[in-house]
Order: C-alpha cells, then sequence, then structure tokens
C-alpha cells in the first residue's frame, strides 16, 4: 500500500494548477510604471488614468490585467475586430501590452 502525505498532495495540487494558470496565458507580469509611459496614445480615448469622459469608449482603469491583456491580444491577432482597436493593438509586443495591463489595473474607477 502506499502513502502519500497531505502534504505532499497539497503540494502536487498547488504546482499543477500553477502550471495550468501560467501556461493558459493567465499570469502577466506587467509594469505600471511602463505601461504608464506606454499609455499617452491610450488617453486620446480612454483618459490620462483610464477613466473615458466619453460612453462610446470603455473605461479601463480598474479592469483586471489579464482581462485587459487577452482583450488587446485579441485585438492585435484578429480574433477580435475594431476599426480603432485593431490597428492600435497591431505594433504592441506582449511586454507592451501587458504593462499597459498592468497600468490600468493599477488605476482607480471613477
Amino acid at each position: 500500500m502506499v502513502r502519500i502525505s497531505i502534504e505532499r498532495v497539497f503540494f502536487r495540487l498547488v504546482l499543477g494548477m500553477g502550471i495550468m494558470v501560467s501556461s493558459s496565458g493567465l499570469v502577466h507580469a506587467g509594469d505600471p510604471e511602463a505601461g504608464k509611459a506606454k499609455s499617452v496614445v491610450c488617453a486620446a480615448c480612454h483618459g490620462i488614468d483610464g477613466n473615458s469622459v466619453n460612453p462610446l469608449w470603455p473605461n479601463l482603469a480598474g479592469q483586471h490585467a489579464p482581462y485587459l491583456s487577452k482583450q488587446m491580444r485579441a485585438f492585435r491577432s484578429g480574433e477580435r475586430k475594431d476599426p480603432v482597436m485593431s490597428p492600435m493593438a497591431a505594433p504592441l509586443s506582449d511586454e507592451d501590452i501587458d504593462d499597459l495591463s498592468a497600468f490600468y489595473a493599477s488605476r482607480k474607477p471613477k
């Protein structure tokens, strides 16, 4: 009979979940300060702090970084199409997207 301790089972479970999350693209380690510098173009529609003054454009402030990153990657790849956002996302690297996402996630929604 094989005996496995609770600690060992728990460790394997946590390790497995970590691998699944990181391989699914849900872990993003963007730099909010770098994102702030890169957000100058975004501010025209989404506001300086991610709070849009126009109801046509969504607020980005306070959104979850993984959600924002996923949407920007979808615009960039063409999976999600928008005549304004698709060309804006096209030149962005993964690092740019993660930095922007981290910046907007760190902003307070109004």
